[in-house]
This record gives structure tokens, sequence and C-alpha cells, in this order.
């Protein structure tokens, strides 16, 4: 028994997705492709009195994390930690969710499968209305491929077989709920065209090329994201537009060479991970 768990979860960015709705929270979800970060969350949850969720020093209110923690019934403090920015596309709160669901089982001796855990995770992350598909990307790790919506339990992935540093820029956020509560079906067209067009060939050329067709087609690029894109693209590099944030995320040095001062990472192959516990060196492998 343990009162103290770590996991880590890997940031994700969504290049292109469709809506896709059921009663129940665990099949509903999302198809599209996206890139899984080194950038993400480290998650520290302890035994506690009452429920808290902090992100850095910051007391916050994440609907996903509360959800996690009452669907494991779990009473914990959570700590999330983190340099990606927060509302902005890189699935902080799936992230925060996923990573809860890992180590509270840890913590209170669950005994439940990765694939559980990440069920409950995505069921907390779609009724909050913060995210779709963040969750089963961040449990797969790598460029994932979301060929069927919902849950991991639920679904049927393939992936973008490749490794590649990753540089991005953030100016904003944009509210997830307001894109995935309205009327979604000219978004999910524009969604399963993009998703055709990179299972037909899946390499990361083709997942920028249609993750930039589907941000134009949906009416959700941005004035300052399509300027920088066509920097990178004059450049000589590839780059688009982060679902959903004022967000452009650039394949190699793309940012970098268009004269950008972008903050860097890889793509990262792994999914969600736990850590050894706070004070005990990672085992060598």
């Amino acid at each position: 028994m343990t009162d103290v768990a770590q996991a880590f979860a890997p940031g994700h960015v969504t290049g292109f997705f469709t809506v896709d709705r059921a009663e129940d929270p665990t099949t509903t979800g999302s198809t599209g492709a996206g890139l899984v970060l080194t950038d993400g969350v480290t998650v520290t949850v302890r035994r506690a009195e009452e429920s808290a969720v902090y992100l850095g020093d910051e007391r916050v209110s994440v609907a996903a994390v509360d959800r996690t923690l009452d669907a494991l019934r779990a009473t914990a403090e959570v700590h999330g930690d983190t340099d990606l920015p927060v509302g902005a596309g890189f699935g902080v709160s799936g992230a925060l969710a996923l990573g809860t669901a890992l180590a509270a089982n840890a913590v209170f001796e669950r005994g439940l499968s990765a694939y559980e855990l990440a069920t409950i995770a995505h069921g907390a992350e779609v009724q909050a209305g913060t995210g779709l598909g963040d969750v089963v990307a961040q449990r797969h790790g790598g460029v994932p491929i979301r060929l069927e919506p919902g849950s991991p339990r639920h679904n049927r992935m393939d992936a973008v077989p490749a490794r590649a540093r990753v540089e991005y820029l953030t100016d904003g956020k944009l509210p997830t709920s307001d894109v995935i509560g309205g009327d979604t079906e000219a978004l999910s067209h524009a969604g399963r065209r993009a998703l055709s067009d990179l299972v037909r060939e899946p390499t990361l050329a083709t997942f920028f090329e249609a993750s930039r067709g589907f941000a134009r087609e949906t009416g959700l690029l941005t004035g300052r994201v399509r300027e920088v894109v066509t920097d990178v693209s004059e450049a000589g590099g590839e780059a688009t537009m982060g679902m959903l944030g004022e967000t452009v995320v650039a394949l190699d040095t793309g940012l970098s060479d268009a004269g950008y001062d972008p903050e860097v990472c890889r793509i990262h192959e792994a999914g969600t991970t736990m850590l050894a516990p706070p004070g005990e060196p990672e085992p060598v492998e």
C-alpha cells in the first residue's frame, strides 16, 4: 500500500477530428489523428481527507479529474505539473484525467487495467465537455490514427510509423466546448475526408497536409495561425494548426527556419506511464 503515486501523461495535439456522439460517454468520441508529445503532465496523487486538484501551485477546477476520482471512489489531492500551455490544444485536461486514473489506481489499489483506466478517463473528459479523443491518443503514444470513436476499449487504432522533432508556438485559447458542443456535421465531414487521405498514405507529410486542409475547410483557421503556417511553408517546412487553440505545430525545425522562437519537443512513442514513487530513482533499463 502506498499513500502517493505519480504518472506521466504526454501532451497531444490534434490535426483533424470528427465528432461522434452516443448515449454512452465511453463510446462517444472522435476519429482523427494527432501527435503525442514528449512535453506532457506529471501527475501526483496523494490520499487526502478531501479531494482537490492543483496545476502547479494553483488550485484549479478540472471536471474530468473530479469525475475520474469519483469513478474510482478515491478521495485524493491531485497535483499536475506541466510546461504545456493550458487550453491551447495540447490535451492538458485529458492528460490530467488519465494520469490521475493511473496514479489513483495504484494508491487506492483498484486493480484495474490500463485500458479500463483510460476508459474511465475518456468518459470523464466526454462528460466534462473538454475533449473527445485526447485520452485515447495519450494512452497510445506516437502518431495515432483513431479509426473509430470511443474509449480504448471500444475503438480501433492505427498509427503513422514515424519519429520526429516537433516545434510549437501558441498565442491563445479556443474554447473546446463551443466547437464540439454545437452543430458539428460540416466539421465531421471535413474530418472524415482528412482521415481518408491519411489512411491512404500514412506519412507525416500527409498528416500535415490533411490537417491544413481540415483547418481551412472548417473555418477554424485563424488569421494569426494562417500567417505563421504560411511563413513555415515559404521556408520549406511543414506546419499546421493545433486543434483547438491559437497554436501552430511544425515538423523538425520548421518554425525555427521561419524565424520564430518555438518550444521544442519530440514525438513521444510511449503512452501514459507510471513513474517511480517520489523520492525513488527510476529503474535502470
